[in-house]
């Protein structure tokens, strides 16, 4: 296996204000324990060639890799053009993810807009994503579906969300170009149990996010299975330091490495900066070397 970072802590910075070039993250995080960053697509302030070499360069300049870009491909969306702009725009991705050297990208369902019904919803996902694997093939991608909660920028939360329909469409879908990224913190966003979630997909997995979740101090496990805000966001939760969280991180590289899993794990961290993604790495580095660990 090997470790990656990516800079949740500094995606409003990033992105929103740009107030942090991806360039500045890249040198920030040279010196983690890590084998490579994960970047997110709204990072990157221009699609050309000559700066894409440069974000290449930035990598190898450090002796990082960039295995996996992170996107958000949004194919809930009633319009039919709008869905096409969508395909096209994570086709144009998945050019980024190869010319940068990665060999995953993420492809998500999209947001779960009010007036969609499930049946719908899955059909429009589905299509789409057949559409943007018989490109990601031949580019050599493998396209990566996350079990996910909601991208920063989004209105909704995730249309597959809930794990049957996030199942229904990962099921409906055969490739080896195909896979799943589990990420055992939103599968407790959803509600649900992480390690029951894992072992429907153990076979599937290709890529894995390392996050943790927090209770918010002063409330309980069993507030969190009944507070739930419109927008499905367990709002008693917070992001934070990986293995002080909920997740039974022993469990789930135990399972990973019974079935072969050896890809890339990226830390996406909690809220407090370099120093907190830091002894998220140095957690997770034994189980990424192979060496017992425990909490």
């Amino acid at each position: 296996m090997k470790l990656a970072a990516f800079p949740k802590c500094y995606m409003d910075e990033l992105v929103r204000d740009r107030t942090m070039t991806l360039f500045q993250w890249i040198d920030m995080a040279a010196d983690l324990p890590v084998d490579g960053l994960e970047l997110y697509d709204g990072t990157l302030t221009s699609f050309d060639d000559a700066y894409l070499e440069k974000v290449r360069e930035a990598h190898a300049r450090h002796e990082l890799e960039m295995p996996m870009l992170c996107c958000s491909s949004d194919f809930t969306q009633p319009d039919a053009a709008d869905r096409r702009k969508e395909v096209e725009h994570e086709k144009r991705n998945v050019d980024i993810t190869a010319r940068l050297g990665g060999k995953f990208c993420r492809v998500l369902s999209g947001q779960r807009r009010p007036g969609v019904s499930r049946q719908q919803g899955v059909a429009w996902v589905v299509e789409c994503i057949k559409e943007v694997l018989e490109y990601s093939a031949g580019k050599g991608i493998v396209l990566a579906m996350e079990n996910h909660y909601k991208d920063n920028f989004w209105t909704y939360p995730e249309f597959a969300q809930k794990q049957d329909v996030f199942l229904e469409i990962v099921n409906q879908i055969d490739s080896p170009w195909f896979g799943v990224q589990y990420d055992p913190s939103n599968a407790i966003l959803a509600g649900e149990d992480p390690l029951d979630l894992l072992e429907k997909v153990k076979h599937r997995v290709v890529t894995m996010h390392a996050s943790d979740r927090h209770l918010k101090p002063g409330h309980t496990i069993e507030e969190l299975r009944a507070v739930e805000d419109s927008l499905g966001y367990a709002a008693i939760l917070t992001h934070g330091e990986v293995g002080k969280g909920m997740n039974n991180y022993p469990h789930i590289f135990r399972t990973l490495r019974e079935v072969g899993f050896d890809g890339w794990v990226s830390i996406e961290d909690g809220l407090s900066g370099i120093e907190e993604i830091r002894a998220s790495a140095e957690f997770l580095r034994p189980f990424i070397d192979g060496v017992d660990a425990k909490r």
